[in-house]
């Protein structure tokens, strides 16, 4: 399990108080990011998506997509958060 940062454990509650949803893609972003970010599995030890589950494997492969590009779980925080600053701009915020 990797250490969250203050700022990273803000904007997990900042993502959920957007005015609008963000796009899909944005959504699979900020998935993949928190997912790496946090570690609470490793994506190694992830189960890999049924055959069927269309949802599953977008969010598996914007998941791997970072893995592959080599973004540690620290990178992964610190992209999460200035995402969720740029879509709180692009969508507005609940503060």
């Amino acid at each position: 399990m990797v250490v969250q940062t203050a700022k990273f454990k803000q904007a997990i509650t900042d993502s959920k108080k957007l005015k609008a949803k963000p796009t899909d893609d944005e959504l699979l972003e900020l998935y993949a990011f928190f997912k790496q970010g946090t570690q609470e599995t490793k994506f190694e030890d992830a189960t890999k998506p049924g055959a069927f589950d269309f949802k599953g494997k977008y969010k598996y492969n914007a998941w791997k997509k970072i893995v592959d590009e080599k973004v540690t779980p620290d990178a992964a925080q610190t992209k999460y958060v200035a995402l969720v600053e740029k879509l709180k701009k692009t969508y507005g915020f609940e503060a």
